[in-house]
């Protein structure tokens, strides 16, 4: 066998953890973590490094429940608690999604505008509205003529520049080795913003989405009782991509503008920021990380829609059907809102952030009661340890989305 074809098998094996890579690695996450990069150095790896523990623990109970029973999630929400609830979470999750595909176009073609500055004549960088309409049709295409394992390669793509642009962009600037495990000391910094930006950091490791997603990713691939090894594999992958990607943009941060005192507030701020002290070649490189991360949030963004809708009325994944292609090109069309009427991108992320942290606490409180009913999961259900964890996760989520809650609060009122 060819390496090739082994590349190739390996990575259709954790075709699951890249779609959640590479939905999870997007620009909300990155400027959340450059920011507290740049404010904090380091110190805050170690709440990135609990959340992904915790996802760790979510992502495989939501993945063995579907393992187990055949059963989606939205699906077992609408079976055993109604009606009500269920088009609740679907319409918190979807509303979440919408929006945050118009931060993330809004943040991607503003990064490339303000990249592209030099290479213009006038100075004003590319268009934001081309650059959008470029992007928006390139994934449009890429839906319309593609199945499930096209979509599983152009992410395996995506999330590969990702990943090789940030580490490139860290070996170039890299803090002290101490400080990385000093990261490693559970602390909160004396500011205001601490709270908030920790709140967002957790937010976009440990969204709701990603676990409802996790399940129907399981029933995609076909997983049964037999297959939790290779979920335990893929879930392992997974996760320590995350916070190594997480962990390389923070660095980035750190080593360039955390030392002279200068802050993120956007996207926008570590390329103005960033170009003078890293370089044009370096910073050329970090652009590209953000490019991809963001067309490998809006990939799979813009799958959600009828995904869900699926999952909700139980039905076949059809992405060939006329509804799901009207629901992906509403998706794509809502990327064009803030490159074209304008606004705050990052403001538009963060309202996305809030509305998904009220719906986590919701989706893995049901799932605890479900994971304790003998009816539903027979000699299945969790042991005093795991609801133990399940308990503590829980009420993690709750504290951290009141922080944000209470931190987006204090934005507005400063």
């Amino acid at each position: 066998m060819s390496i090739f074809k082994k590349a190739g098998l390996f990575f259709a094996s954790i075709a699951p953890g890249l779609f959640l890579i590479g939905y999870n690695i997007g620009t909300g996450s990155i400027t959340t973590m450059a920011s507290s990069g740049a404010a904090y150095g380091l110190t805050m790896i170690w709440p990135l490094l609990l959340s992904c523990i915790f996802t760790f623990f979510l992502i495989m109970l939501f993945g063995r429940y579907t393992s187990l029973t055949g059963l989606t999630i939205l699906t077992s929400f609408r079976k055993y608690f109604g009606l009500g609830i269920t088009v609740f979470v679907l319409i918190s999750l979807l509303v979440s999604e919408w929006v945050s595909c118009m931060g993330v176009m809004g943040v991607v073609t503003q990064v490339v505008q303000e990249w592209s500055r030099p290479l213009t004549k006038s100075g004003n960088g590319f268009s934001p509205i081309i650059t959008a309409l470029i992007f928006g049709g390139m994934l449009y295409y890429l839906f319309w003529n593609g199945q499930h394992k096209i979509f599983e390669k152009v992410l395996a793509v995506f999330v590969g520049i990702m990943g090789l642009s940030f580490v490139m962009t860290m070996f170039m600037v890299i803090p002290e080795p101490e400080e990385v495990l000093r990261g490693l000391i559970p602390s909160v910094p004396k500011d205001s913003d601490a709270m908030l930006i920790m709140a967002g950091m957790v937010g976009t490791t440990m969204g709701a989405i990603l676990y409802v997603v996790r399940s129907i990713l399981v029933q995609e691939k076909g997983w049964g009782t037999g297959d939790l090894k290779a979920e335990r594999r893929d879930a392992i992958i997974s996760v320590s991509m995350m916070f190594i990607l997480s962990v390389a943009v923070m660095a980035a941060a750190a080593g360039t503008l955390h030392p002279l005192g200068l802050k993120v507030n956007n996207a926008i701020d570590m390329v103005k920021l960033m170009e003078p002290l890293a370089g044009r070649f370096a910073i050329s490189i970090f652009v590209g990380g953000i490019v991809a991360a963001g067309l490998s949030s809006l990939f799979p963004i813009v799958l959600l829609a009828p995904w869900l809708f699926a999952d909700f009325n139980n039905k076949p994944r059809d992405m060939k059907s006329t509804s799901s292609r009207l629901l992906v090109l509403f998706g794509v069309l809502l990327g064009l809102v803030v490159p074209v009427f304008g606004g705050r991108p990052v403001m538009v992320m963060i309202i996305s952030q809030a509305m998904a942290a009220i719906v986590t606490p919701l989706v893995l409180a049901l799932m605890l009661y479900i994971y304790n009913k003998k009816s539903i999961v027979g000699n299945h259900t969790l042991g005093v340890t795991s609801n133990v964890s399940m308990g503590f996760i829980l009420l993690f989520t709750i504290a951290m989305a009141l922080a944000g809650i209470i931190g987006i609060a204090g934005q507005f009122n400063g």
